[in-house]
């Protein structure tokens, strides 16, 4: 029942990882690719990792079924997001290697 939460938001996820990918639209080169491309499989792997614990605290502190799933959202985006921060802010330094 946690892959809920990534199934709802995968489509938002999606639309960032889009702009992300295309913006800004040069230089485009092999290193850019292969950087962004890394970045955007460790943002969903580090979503899907945060998804699994959000809803694990939240199925061991809460009774409530519906806030297991709202935790599991709210990792899953802290963590598709902190690694898109730290992508965005890295990407001008080894770009210019």
């Amino acid at each position: 029942m946690a892959w809920l939460s990534l199934l709802l938001f995968l489509p938002w996820f999606c639309v960032m990882g889009a702009l992300y990918w295309w913006f800004p639209r040069q230089p485009r080169n092999r290193r850019r690719t292969l950087f962004d491309a890394a970045t955007l499989v460790l943002a969903l792997v580090a979503s899907i990792g945060f998804m699994l614990w959000g809803y694990q605290i939240g199925a061991a502190e809460v009774a409530d079924g519906l806030w297991k799933q709202i935790l599991a959202v709210l990792y899953a985006y802290g963590g598709f997001l902190a690694v898109m921060v730290l992508a965005l802010l890295m990407r001008p330094r080894i770009l210019q290697r």
